[in-house]
């Protein structure tokens, strides 16, 4: 007997071997994607962060203050801006960044990809960091303001002081909370930057010789430093110090929720417009970063890139880079935004100085491929 198909039944779909692969590729495509998306990474992201005028005013408590106030001196009025920058940091080892998170961020110029090791070191908590961030940012502003009145020729006085000792680093048990340090392996300084200096200077493999003053007593104790480890490792003895300064006249910097030194630079820059008559910057917009020494020292910092793209965005023409950042300067500057090099507080004044008179800046020092 034949049999045959009832012509009012559909037929049944062929299932065909490319549509069986097509949505294979789309399961793996969603499970990929769910992976990246809850995976952490071990990387965090640095972003351009606030950006503060000071010349200009801030929120403190609820209330605006000038990021700077003088008191005890005569002060004059500014114009123009003398902005100082910040590095927003997304994740920490507390709340990793998923993969995702950091794919996209690759594709944006104003932002970097770093490994999370050199943001934060193994064996320091999110919040020891912040604290360490805290201090840095308090000796920068006192720093800055010893550089600045540096430079305008006041008088003033320093003490160096032992404030916290890390656990099992070098100088525990050998240096205390409270010790004031009067030199390292015989040499003496005027600022924080100094002693890190010295410390750096006398490196990992020999004990370096620290006299301290303790309870009214001179001593000598040995300590020999460690690597810090992280991106820019230095030779570090464990210990957190603070530069107490004894200046003429009353110098307030109020900034909240803002850590590290890299703000020094633009710091002395707006205490001496100021302190001075007229306005340094001539009406212009500057920006820039940088740690200061009380000698007027400016050093390198981090992620210059992302501070360059954030110039930009907050309306500065021009960007005074520490020369030791030059490297990451050269092939990464936003357009229209021009940049100066500088070493110290004399070539800071000497750029802004240039621009605010309307001279050539084509002799000032520019960041350039080696």
């Amino acid at each position: 007997m034949a049999l045959f198909a009832d012509s009012n039944q559909p037929a049944r779909p062929r299932r065909s071997r490319r549509s069986t692969i097509g949505r294979a590729l789309i399961l793996f495509a969603l499970i990929v994607t769910l992976v990246v998306s809850l995976v952490p990474s071990p990387y965090v992201i640095e972003q351009p962060g606030p950006v503060f005028d000071t010349l200009g005013e801030v929120e403190v408590d609820d209330a605006s203050v000038p990021l700077i106030e003088i008191a005890d001196a005569q002060t004059y009025p500014t114009g123009g801006s003398l902005s100082m920058l910040t590095v927003s940091i997304k994740g920490n080892r507390e709340n990793r960044l998923n993969w995702f998170q950091v794919a996209t961020a690759w594709f944006d110029p104003s932002k970097a990809v770093v490994p999370l090791e050199s943001v934060y070191p193994e064996g320091v908590s999110f919040k020891q960091s912040q604290e360490q961030s805290k201090v840095d940012m308090q000796n920068s502003q006192q720093e800055a303001i010893a550089a600045a009145l540096s430079e305008l020729d006041y008088d003033f006085s320093t003490i160096l002081e032992v404030v916290t000792v890390a656990d099992d680093a070098p100088a525990d048990g050998a240096l205390l909370a409270g010790d004031e340090i009067v030199s390292v392996n015989g040499e003496t300084f005027a600022d924080v930057t100094g002693l890190q200096q010295a410390i750096a200077a006398n490196g990992t493999e020999a004990p370096a010789t620290v006299d301290v003053v303790r309870d009214g007593e001179t001593l000598s104790v040995d300590v020999t430093p460690v690597s810090s480890g992280g991106s820019a490792p230095r030779p570090v003895v464990g210990i957190t110090i603070r530069g107490i300064f004894e200046f003429p006249i009353d110098v307030t910097i109020q900034l909240e929720n803002v850590g590290g030194p890299s703000a020094g630079q633009m710091f002395a820059l707006g205490i001496i417009d100021k302190l001075t008559p007229g306005e340094l910057t001539g009406g212009e917009s500057f920006a820039g970063t940088g740690t200061i020494s009380g000698g007027g020292a400016i050093g390198p910092i981090g992620g210059i890139q992302q501070k360059l793209y954030g110039a930009v965005r907050s309306g500065a023409d021009y960007f005074l880079a520490p020369a030791a950042n030059c490297d990451e300067v050269v092939g990464h500057i936003p357009e229209g935004l021009e940049v100066f090099s500088v070493e110290n507080l004399d070539d800071s004044l000497a750029a802004v100085e240039a621009v605010a008179g309307g001279e050539s800046t084509d002799s000032l020092p520019r960041c350039t491929a080696e």
